[in-house]
C-alpha cells in the first residue's frame, strides 16, 4: 500500500516537502523562553485561565484570538510551538491543494511550495515564533482556495456557500491580526471583477444587486465573526478596551513610521500606488486570466500589509509569503506574465531585503548548529540558551530566584520587557500591563502604582536599562541582584 501511495509523483513531493519542513521547524520546539512577544501572549494566555477578562484587565494591543490560543495549551512553551508547527504542515498542505486550482504546469506547483514551505520553516523569516502570522496564514490559504475554486460559477448555491465559509475563514485571521485586512480586500476584488459584466454600462448597473451577489455573502462571512466578537466583549463590559487594544492604539502604531511631510504621508503614498495597480489590473481583468488576477491581486495587498506599517520586525514578512510563492508559481505557469512576474518578484525581494535585512546566512548556520550541537551534548544549556539572547541565563535565574521565595498565589512586578519571566517564574502581574513599553503614559502608570498596592506584589524585578518611577518602589527594600537585574522585595 505504502509502496503504491510513494509512487506517486505528488505523494512522495509531498512526503519529502513535509518531512523537510519538520527538520528546518525542529529546533524551534526546543529553544528556551527568549521571544519577547512570546512572553507577553503566555502571560495574557495563563492571566485568562485564571480568571481575568482580556483587555479589562490584562492588556495587549492584538485581537483575542492569539491569547485564546496561548490559552488553550495554559501558555507551554513547547505546546504553543506544536500548535505553530501543525499550523504550518496544514498550511503548506493547502498552499500545494492552491496551487493545483491554480498552475496546470506541474513544475510550477512543486517549485511555487517548496519556496512556501522553505520561508515558512526558516527562523531567518520569524517562522520558528509562534506568533499571529504562524497561526492565520492557514486560515488565509484555505480561504484563498475556496474563492478560487468558485470562479467559474459565482452564482451557484454550493459557491456562495463556499464563499461564505471563506468569510469566516478570512474573519478568524483576523481575529489573529488585523493586517488581514487586505487579504479580505484582495479576495473582495478578485470576486467583484469576476462579478462584473466586462462592459459596464447604466443598464446593466440596474442588475448590480445580481451582480454583487458573491461578494455580499463572501463579505456576510467575513463580517459575521467579528461582529460576534465585538459583541463578546459588549456583554462583558470590556467592549472600549477591546475597541482601543486591537483598533485605536494600532492608528498611532501605524503612524508612527509612516511620518513623509504630513502625518501617514507615506502610508497614503503606498495606498496611491496600491490604487493605481488595482485599477491597471481591473483594466486588464479579461486579457489578464483568473489565475493571473487572483496571484497579483493578492501579491499587492501581501506587500501592502507587509509594509503597512513601516516597521522593521522580521515577522511581517511572514504576511507576503503566500502570494510571494505563487507569483514564482506564475513565472513558471504562465509564459505571458514572465515579465511582469519577474519584475514584481524583483521589487518585491528588494523591498523585504532592504528593509528587514533577513539573509543572515551566517546566524542562520548558526541556529542549526546550535541545536545539534546542544542534543549531542557538546554544548551546555547556558551557552545554548545564550545563542538566542545573552540576557536568556540571566532571565532563568531571575526566575528560579522568584519561584524559591513566592508561594503559589504571589504576585511579582517585572519593570522591564522581558514578561516571560512570569510565566518561568509561574506568577502573574498585579495588574493589566505587562512589559515596561506599554506603561508609558501617567495613567498607566498610576494603574499599575493602585495594583501593585492593592495586590501587594511580592517582589518588583528592575531590569537593566529600565528608568523605573521611583514612587512604585516607596514599599520595596532592595533584596537581590541577579545578572543585570535588582530585585525589591515588599517590607511594608
Amino acid at each position: 500500500m505504502l509502496k503504491k501511495v510513494f509512487s506517486h509523483p505528488e505523494c512522495r513531493f509531498l512526503f519529502i516537502l513535509l518531512f523537510g519542513f519538520s527538520l528546518l521547524r525542529l529546533p524551534s520546539l526546543f529553544e528556551p523562553n527568549w521571544y519577547g512577544d512570546e512572553g507577553i501572549y503566555q502571560v495574557l494566555g495563563r492571566a485568562m485561565n485564571a480568571g481575568r477578562m482580556l483587555y479589562s484587565e490584562i492588556w495587549d494591543n492584538k485581537p483575542p484570538l492569539l491569547y485564546v490560543t496561548y490559552a488553550l495549551v495554559d501558555a507551554n512553551h513547547f505546546l504553543v510551538r506544536l500548535l505553530s508547527y501543525i499550523a504550518g504542515l496544514f498550511a503548506v498542505y493547502g498552499f500545494y491543494l492552491l496551487t493545483k486550482r491554480l498552475f496546470s504546469v506541474q513544475s510550477a506547483r512543486f517549485i511555487a511550495t517548496t519556496v512556501f514551505a522553505f520561508l515558512f520553516a526558516i527562523p531567518a523569516t520569524e517562522a520558528n515564533i509562534a506568533n499571529a502570522e504562524n497561526f492565520m496564514l492557514v486560515f488565509l490559504i484555505f480561504a484563498g482556495f475556496l474563492v478560487f475554486s468558485v470562479k467559474d460559477n459565482l452564482m451557484h448555491t454550493t459557491s456562495l456557500q463556499k464563499l461564505f465559509v471563506a468569510g469566516i475563514l478570512v474573519a478568524v485571521a483576523f481575529l489573529y491580526k488585523i493586517v488581514a485586512v487586505f487579504d479580505f480586500a484582495a479576495f473582495f476584488l478578485f470576486l467583484l471583477f469576476l462579478s462584473l459584466p466586462e462592459r459596464l454600462s447604466l443598464v446593466r448597473t440596474k442588475n448590480l444587486k445580481t451582480y454583487l451577489r458573491p461578494v455580499l455573502v463572501f463579505s456576510a462571512g467575513y463580517i459575521a465573526p467579528i461582529i460576534l466578537t465585538g459583541l463578546y466583549f459588549l456583554l462583558v463590559g470590556a467592549f472600549a478596551p477591546f475597541l482601543t487594544a486591537t483598533f485605536t492604539t494600532n492608528v498611532s502604531y501605524v503612524g508612527w513610521r509612516n511620518y513623509f511631510l504630513i502625518p501617514q504621508g507615506l502610508l497614503l503614498a503606498k495606498l496611491l500606488l496600491l490604487g493605481l495597480f488595482v485599477l491597471f489590473l481591473f483594466s486588464k481583468r479579461v486579457s489578464l486570466g483568473k489565475t493571473a488576477l487572483f496571484v497579483l491581486l493578492w501579491f499587492a495587498f501581501s506587500l501592502f500589509g507587509v509594509f503597512f506599517s513601516q516597521r522593521p520586525y522580521t515577522h511581517y514578512i511572514l504576511m507576503g509569503i503566500t502570494s510571494f510563492s505563487l507569483l514564482i508559481g506564475l513565472l513558471i505557469s504562465e509564459k505571458r506574465f514572465r515579465i511582469l512576474s519577474l519584475i514584481l518578484i524583483i521589487i518585491g525581494t528588494v523591498l523585504v531585503i532592504s528593509i528587514f535585512k533577513p539573509i543572515r546566512p551566517k546566524w542562520l548556520l548558526g541556529y542549526y548548529t546550535n541545536f545539534i550541537a546542544y542534543i549531542a551534548g557538546q554544548k551546555s544549556l547556558t551557552a545554548y540558551q545564550a545563542f538566542f539572547d545573552s540576557d536568556m541565563p540571566g532571565n532563568y535565574e531571575i526566575a528560579q530566584f522568584i519561584s524559591r521565595h513566592t508561594q503559589k498565589n504571589d504576585i511579582i512586578f517585572i519593570w522591564g520587557n522581558t514578561a516571560q519571566i512570569y510565566t518561568l517564574s509561574d506568577t502573574l502581574p498585579p495588574g493589566r500591563y505587562t512589559v515596561a513599553y506599554h506603561i508609558t503614559s501617567s495613567q498607566a502608570q498610576a494603574e499599575t502604582q493602585t495594583a501593585i498596592d492593592q495586590k501587594r506584589a511580592r517582589y518588583i524585578v528592575l531590569q537593566s536599562g529600565s528608568d523605573i518611577p521611583q514612587f512604585l518602589l516607596t514599599a520595596y527594600t532592595q533584596t537581590a541582584t541577579i545578572s543585570d537585574a535588582t530585585i525589591y522585595e515588599r517590607t511594608r
